[in-house]
């Protein structure tokens, strides 16, 4: 039986992100380079995006390429780039047809042929409304806040917004994850126990799985793991059990 079986459905989360981690580890266990580890990851990423479609879920946040990976060797950079864009362009039709549409979160440092790539993709998956697959692509949450901050300063000297009157849903407003709701579930591959700049202001009442499998080889079993171990945690938001349960 698979533990599919014992998913919920009326449980699911509208929002799940992971953080894909271990591309390199696996690839040194297998006596090769780091970027053989990145393309057995992108058949992970296709496992989990089916499941995803399968099950309802709306949207999908992965950790595809952080602001500090800038600082890793050019080779990896410029292989990763690379297979990012010949990813986007095999996939698209199958985006298309699974009604998965490709949304990005992240600053302006990507090179330019790779951000045309992807709005290319973007454009043509718009109509999509299954899932909203959306990749934090040259992303960290410091950026995001930053920029929130700048955003928000500057309708104030503008006269578009008083002081007073800036709240929580100001701030996620001006965030660039406004189009979706916060991550019900966040997922972490590797064993790694840390989020690592990703999504700080949106995971405040997220539920957190940390799992020892490497990203190549974390599959649609593996999701499942994960949404089943979710769906057995109560979350209070500040209340208590027995609140929750009257």
């Amino acid at each position: 039986m698979s533990v599919k079986d014992e998913i919920i459905k009326e449980k699911l989360p509208r929002h799940v992100a992971i953080i894909m981690d271990g591309n390199g580890r696996w690839a040194k266990s297998k006596g090769s380079e780091r970027l053989f580890g990145h393309k057995r990851g992108v058949n992970a990423v296709r496992q989990v995006t089916e499941a995803a479609v399968e099950l309802g879920i709306e949207y999908l946040t992965l950790y595809a390429f952080s602001t500090e990976n800038w600082n890793r060797p050019k080779l990896e950079i410029d292989g990763l780039m690379l297979l990012l864009m010949t990813s986007l362009e095999s996939e698209l039709k199958t985006f298309i047809n699974n009604d998965v549409r490709l949304r990005v979160i992240g600053n302006d440092k990507l090179p330019k042929e790779v951000q045309k790539r992807l709005k290319s993709v973007e454009e043509k998956t718009a109509h999509c409304k299954r899932l909203t697959l959306v990749l934090a692509l040259s992303y960290s949450s410091r950026w995001e806040i930053t920029n929130c901050v700048r955003e928000v300063a500057q309708k104030v000297s503008e006269g578009k917004l008083n002081v007073a009157d800036i709240n929580e849903n100001i701030v996620s407003e001006n965030m660039a994850t406004a189009f979706m709701p916060d991550p019900e579930l966040l997922i972490r591959t590797s064993g790694e126990q840390r989020i690592s700049n990703f999504l700080l202001w949106q995971i405040a009442y997220t539920e957190l799985y940390f799992t020892q499998t490497l990203w190549p080889d974390f599959g649609k079993e593996d999701f499942y793991k994960a949404l089943v171990d979710y769906q057995g945690r109560e979350r209070r938001f500040g209340k208590t059990s027995e609140q929750i349960n009257n």
